[in-house]
């Protein structure tokens, strides 16, 4: 069993496999960075200097002055600033990652053309792949 396992996890699928996820996290992270740190505090400098990530419905009826705050003491909240920023976060990767497999089919594509033409042999001229006689000089092939 442990060969088999060892064979299994040297497989190069797995290991593509093991480098695209760790890529990946590390890619999410930085997208991440993007939403938070970039696009919505100019987002919500254009919308009334409003922080986002501070956006929060209070379950308690108390009163608080930041997510923070309402979070230290224990009560219930919904963060739907903290889901708008997830939300973003997702559309950003997804059409990263949708560019990313365009960009990949346009390659494959290109990789094989069917040939359909061969050159004779004796005269150089192009003629149907299966062919078994010249068209041009009727040499057989």
């Amino acid at each position: 069993m442990l060969k088999e396992f060892k064979k299994f996890a040297l497989k190069g699928n797995v290991v593509d496999l093991a480098v695209g996820v760790i890529i990946g996290g590390a890619f999410g992270k930085i997208v991440s960075s993007l939403v938070n740190d970039i696009i919505m505090p100019i987002i919500g400098n254009l919308v009334g200097k409003v922080d986002f990530s501070n956006l929060y419905i209070n379950l308690s009826g108390k009163e608080f002055n930041s997510l923070a705050e309402a979070k230290k003491a224990g009560v219930a909240t919904i963060n739907y600033g903290l889901f708008l920023n997830n939300v973003i976060d997702f559309l950003i990767i997804a059409f990263s990652i949708f560019i990313v497999i365009r960009q990949f089919d346009r390659f494959k594509k290109k990789e094989t053309p069917v040939v359909t033409t061969k050159k004779c042999p004796f005269c150089c001229t192009e003629i149907d792949i299966e062919a078994t006689r010249c068209q041009n000089c009727t040499s057989e092939l």
